[in-house]
């Protein structure tokens, strides 16, 4: 038999292995529990909150079609969730297709709902449609109590399946529905809801949906907020742009057309980045799509438009999105009945029609705010030109240090020690503070995969400059030139030559003010890499604890105490040693400590609440010190390491 006939035969028998007996139907929510990350993204942290925010949806899919106006969240000492809403309530009639209550249709059923009926909801949010059903799959316990036509009803679950048959409690002069669930802990890696995590999405969906009322209350620390905003996304605006001196009152415009509502609030500030947020039916759409694109392309062409009228900016050929953007803050957000999404996440819109409307209501309301405000105009455009022109300079100055390198022969920072290994995703680089630092990093790291960047005193503070000046900055050029992914028009995160980024600095004052302003570089110019997960902070000791010939490193005075109580001594019977700094370490103590995978401990840097971020960010960097003043002196309690 040749070889291409034994290979016949054998794939003959493996096809014949593969047949409708391997073939798995998973009914009802089954496959919800199979493979939960399928449908609310994780089963960590993230996939946890997800599922109050499903439960949310409904709720405020009910204020979208005019039917509810108040929501609450209760976050219950037991770590269980309630969500409440006074809307029409789920129906509880019987349903003839699938012969039972229509509440246990919806609570039982993949893709049954509302939504999916014109007539019921012109617009709503929510996940692929499905929606609480699928929290209902994951709760260890669930329920739902409904007033509506003057009765209060109530059914029971449990990991999906009806525990009770639908109960009428009794008479109710409430309406609305009720939802109560307890994570299913054999799904989840974790139960404990965060209650700032959840409270920023809640305030968006205020903010989104003006004259909504949404509280949230946390029974394990009383911590509570109620949120409402009549102003919807002007007081967005109003809200972003708190921390920092605005040009003008707030821009805003609302239109109806084709079904579709649109809302666009905007606002220009003295600083040299920009917020935009767009969102569809009370989705973030954090790519973009079809109505930010409408909103930066009438921007751009009124704003070049009045360029010319106003005689401003001379030496300008034309603005770009890059010079426009430069201090401005924007909310889109559009609600429309078919939305069309590029890819699974609903992270941008493909709708093709949204963009010419968005387009014309920007369009239309700028040039009469222009025209209106010729004083506020000129101010915006001169700011847009600075910015223009400071991108000429920016770009000048990446090509003379380009240039620079070429002939110096040399593409890496002289201090830069690299590692052998070139594959990103293994390699790993310590910014360090100071030389000394620097030094006992380079001795003691693995050669292999750890490269190591000192930098010399503090790096320059971004927050207060425009790109060509921090391109001039050589500390920021040389961590720009060792990560190697670019900056500004010409990043590619694809080029980074390492996937951990670690901050390494002092655990004093000094070393925490170095770390945020290298954040702040990052955060501002390079956020990419922080959303993709590559930037830690290392923890440092501050505390050598000995006895005898044990060793015994503590990050804080807390694990000093703890060490110091397991060991059953006092301080007078073993020697205590605080660092100073990073630099105090000989290069064994600094691998052993904060270096080694086997012993460190790295903050991961995520961004949950961009909005927050940015204020923090404006607060401890910017030019308002009366806000970093309250700010200090709000949080002063929580520093417990303070080395004076």
């Amino acid at each position: 038999m040749s070889e291409e006939q034994k290979l016949g035969v054998e794939e003959s028998q493996q096809s014949s292995d593969y047949d409708a007996s391997n073939i798995t139907v998973l009914e009802g929510l089954e496959a919800v529990r199979k493979r939960p990350g399928m449908y609310i993204g994780s089963t960590d942290g993230r996939g946890l909150h997800h599922c109050v925010y499903e439960a949310v949806d409904n709720s405020v899919d009910e204020a979208l079609a005019g039917f509810c106006d108040e929501v609450t969240v209760l976050i219950h000492k037991d770590n269980s969730i309630s969500v409440e809403d006074n809307g029409r309530g789920i129906p509880v009639e019987h349903h003839s297709q699938y012969n039972m209550s229509t509440l246990t249709v919806v609570l039982t059923k993949l893709h049954a709902g509302g939504k999916f009926d014109k007539n019921s909801y012109k617009v709503s949010g929510g996940l692929h449609g499905v929606g609480v059903s699928c929290v209902n799959a994951l709760s260890e316990e669930f329920i739902a109590e409904v007033h509506r036509d003057g009765f209060e009803y109530k059914q029971t679950f449990s990991k999906g399946n009806p525990t009770s048959e639908v109960i009428k409690i009794g008479p109710s002069e409430k309406r609305g529905t009720k939802v109560s669930f307890k994570p299913d802990m054999t799904i989840f890696e974790t139960d404990d809801f965060q209650f700032k995590t959840l409270s920023s999405r809640l305030r968006e969906l205020a903010f989104l949906n003006k004259g909504l009322t949404i509280n949230v209350l946390d029974e394990r620390t009383d911590e509570k907020h109620n949120f409402f905003y009549e102003g919807g996304i002007a007081s967005f605006v109003e809200y972003l742009n708190e921390t920092k001196n605005s040009f003008h009152d707030v821009i805003y415009l609302e239109k109806e057309a084709d079904n579709s509502v649109v809302q666009v609030a905007f606002q220009y500030n003295d600083t040299y980045s920009e917020q935009v947020f767009s969102f569809v039916n009370n989705i973030n759409t954090v790519d973009g799509g079809t109505h930010l694109v409408g909103f930066r392309t009438a921007l751009n062409r009124i704003m070049n438009k009045y360029l010319g009228q106003l005689k401003i900016g001379k030496d300008v050929v034309r603005l770009t999105n890059d010079d426009t953007k430069e201090g401005l803050v924007a909310v889109i957000s559009v609600k429309i009945p078919e939305p069309q999404f590029e890819g699974q996440t609903k992270s941008k819109l493909g709708n093709s029609s949204v963009r010419p409307l968005v387009d014309h209501a920007v369009a239309e309301t700028l040039s009469t705010f222009f025209e209106e405000n010729p004083n506020i105009a000129k101010q915006i455009l001169d700011k847009a030109v600075n910015a223009y022109k400071a991108r000429d300079a920016a770009r000048r100055a990446r090509e003379l240090t380009r240039r620079k390198g070429a002939l110096d022969g040399l593409s890496l920072p002289g201090k830069l020690a690299d590692c052998s290994n070139k594959d990103p995703a293994e390699s790993e680089i310590f910014i360090v503070e100071g030389d000394s630092a620097g030094g006992s990093a380079k001795m003691g790291r693995n050669r292999e995969n750890q490269a190591i960047l000192p930098l010399r005193g503090k790096i320059l503070n971004v927050e207060k400059a425009r790109l060509a000046k921090i391109l001039g900055s050589e500390q920021i050029t040389n961590i720009l030139t060792a990560l190697g992914c670019g900056v500004g028009e010409e990043f590619n995160i694809e080029k980074t030559r390492y996937h951990k980024i670690i901050i390494m600095a002092d655990s004093d004052v000094d070393g925490s003010h170095i770390a945020t302003l290298i954040l702040t570089f990052f955060y501002r110019y390079l956020k990419p890499l922080i959303d993709a997960g590559y930037v830690y902070i290392a923890q440092s000791p501050l505390y050598l604890v000995k006895k005898g010939k044990s060793k015994h490193y503590a990050l804080n005075d807390a694990e000093k105490a703890e060490i110091l109580a397991n060991l059953g001594v006092s301080e007078g019977q073993v020697h205590v040693q605080r660092y100073k700094g990073l630099g105090e370490m000989n290069a064994d103590e600094l691998w052993e400590t904060t270096m080694s995978p086997d012993n460190r401990v790295l903050k991961k840097i995520i961004v949950e609440d961009v909005v927050e971020a940015d204020r923090l960010f404006t607060i401890l960097m910017g030019d308002v010190v009366e806000d970093r003043r309250k700010f200090i002196v709000e949080n002063a309690s929580l520093v417990t390491d303070l080395d004076l």
